[in-house]
């Protein structure tokens, strides 16, 4: 499942289920796959944006996304903390994504990640948040984790998460090539733990 997980920078992947699984879709310059869901954690400029989620939305194309994105989004369907919903063979439950040390993420703004079991493989994406308790009650297979501490999980608490965590693999996100020693950091410092993936990132949309 490693394999169908493409990280497209900063903090948007792609995930090959099916369904086609689109998280936070961002620089969109052309069609390649129109998505089954597409889930947008908060409203924060840097990982909503409507004209990317227009790029991608087909006549059976479920958007998913907070309180606060469903108030900008058209026919964006809101998750609230801890519901879930069945599309096709994917589950997703929306997760609490806030900073209890920083300004920049509230409780109050209702962010959220995600916890997408596809394929017999549970993949928690942990969206712009600090290490909070609510991450004890997930054991997912996958885990991407956030390391730019920009209001978010700074390295050593993202190693602190996966060894609560143990999942099989982590993708470490919301670093640019430009901090390829950051994320080389976080790697060592996972050590055996898990299997750190550190992808290229991967745009699926640029023109040729």
């Amino acid at each position: 499942m490693i394999d169908r997980i493409q990280w497209l920078g900063h903090g948007s992947f792609f995930i090959q289920g099916p369904p086609l699984i689109y998280i936070n879709p961002s620089r969109v310059t052309r069609r390649t796959f129109l998505a089954d869901v597409i889930l947008v954690g908060h409203a924060h400029q840097e990982h909503f944006s409507v004209a990317d989620i227009s790029k991608l939305r087909g006549p059976s194309t479920r958007l998913f996304g907070s309180a606060n994105v469903a108030k900008e989004a058209e026919n964006c369907e809101i998750l609230r903390a801890w519901q879930s919903v069945q599309i096709d063979r994917a589950g997703i439950k929306a997760i609490p994504a806030y900073s209890p040390n920083s300004y920049e993420h509230p409780i109050s703004d209702g962010g959220l990640g995600f916890l997408i079991s596809v394929n017999y493989f549970d993949i928690y994406y942990a969206g712009d948040t600090g290490r909070i308790p609510e991450m004890s009650r997930i054991h997912p297979d996958i885990a991407l984790l956030p390391i730019d501490g920009e209001g978010t999980l700074t390295v050593e608490e993202a190693v602190e998460v996966v060894k609560e965590m143990r999942p099989r693999w982590v993708i470490p996100f919301n670093w640019s090539p430009e901090q390829t020693g950051l994320a080389r950091f976080f790697e060592r410092q996972v050590g055996g733990r898990s299997q750190v993936v550190l992808p290229g990132i991967t745009n699926l949309f640029t023109d040729p």
